[in-house]
C-alpha cells in the first residue's frame, strides 16, 4: 500500500462506500482498504474522517449550486418572479444534471442529508450553512415568496421534506421504475426520469402551498 496515497483515490473510494452504506456505517479502514492506501492517508490529506466527509460534500453540492444558479440566471429577467412550479423544475433539472455526471451523486446527497440532521453533527451543519447558505439564498427567497405564509421552522421542515423526496426518488429510480412496470402493466416501459420528476412537481408544490399551522400535542 502507498504510504500516503492520493486524495482522488481516497475520495473515489469513500464516495462509493458512502453511497452504498452511509457515512456513519463506513469505517476509515474500509475506505483505505478500497483506496489501497495506509490508515494514515486520510489524516494526512483531509485531517480526519470529518474532513473527508466535507470534501465529499463539496464535490456534490458545489456543482448542484452552480447548475441551479446558472438555470436561474438564464431563466429569470430583472423584473420576473418565478412560480413555485418553475423553481421546482429548475431544482430537479439541476439534480438530474449532477446525477448524469456522477452516478453516486444523489445517493451520497441523500446520505448527507441523513447525516446532517443527526444530533452529533453540529460541525457538519455549520460547515454546510457557512459554505452554501449564501449560494442558495436567492433560490430560497423566491421559493418562500411563492409558498404559503408559515413560520421559519415550518418552512425549514417542508424544505427538508422536499429535498428528501426528490433525492430518494432519483437515487432509487431504477427500483421504483421496476415496481411501476410490475404493478401497472399498461404503463410504457420507456418511462424516463424526467417524467417521474414532472409527476412530483404538483405534489411538492401543493406541500409548500398548504397553509402552515402551529401544531399542539396534548399530554398523554
Amino acid at each position: 500500500m502507498s504510504s500516503k496515497g492520493t486524495p482522488s483515490s481516497i475520495v473515489d473510494a469513500a464516495e462509493a462506500l458512502f453511497a452504498e452504506q452511509g457515512f456513519a456505517e463506513t469505517t476509515v479502514r474500509q475506505i483505505t482498504s478500497r483506496a489501497k492506501v495506509n490508515l494514515a492517508a486520510i489524516n494526512y490529506h483531509f485531517g480526519s474522517k470529518k474532513g473527508l466527509i466535507q470534501a465529499i460534500a463539496e464535490k456534490f453540492i458545489t456543482p448542484l449550486c452552480n447548475e441551479l444558479n446558472s438555470q436561474m440566471d438564464s431563466s429569470l429577467g430583472p423584473d420576473s418572479k418565478p412560480t413555485l412550479d418553475e423553481l421546482l423544475e429548475m431544482l430537479m433539472r439541476a439534480l438530474l444534471i449532477v446525477r448524469s455526471e456522477n452516478r453516486n451523486a444523489l445517493s451520497v446527497f441523500m446520505r448527507l442529508l441523513e447525516l446532517a440532521y443527526m444530533a452529533n453533527q453540529e460541525e457538519l451543519r455549520d460547515f454546510l450553512i457557512g459554505r452554501y447558505k449564501s449560494r442558495l439564498d436567492h433560490f430560497l427567497i423566491y421559493l418562500r415568496q411563492d409558498s404559503a405564509p408559515m413560520e421559519d421552522d415550518e418552512f425549514f421542515w417542508r424544505l427538508h421534506f422536499l429535498l428528501g423526496s426528490m433525492t430518494f426518488t432519483l437515487s432509487n429510480f431504477h427500483t421504483l421504475h421496476s415496481l411501476e412496470k410490475r404493478q401497472f402493466s399498461g404503463e410504457q416501459e420507456g418511462t424516463e426520469v424526467e417524467l417521474i420528476l414532472h409527476r412530483m412537481i404538483p405534489v411538492l408544490s401543493a406541500g409548500l402551498q398548504a397553509r402552515g399551522e402551529k401544531l399542539y400535542f396534548s399530554k398523554i
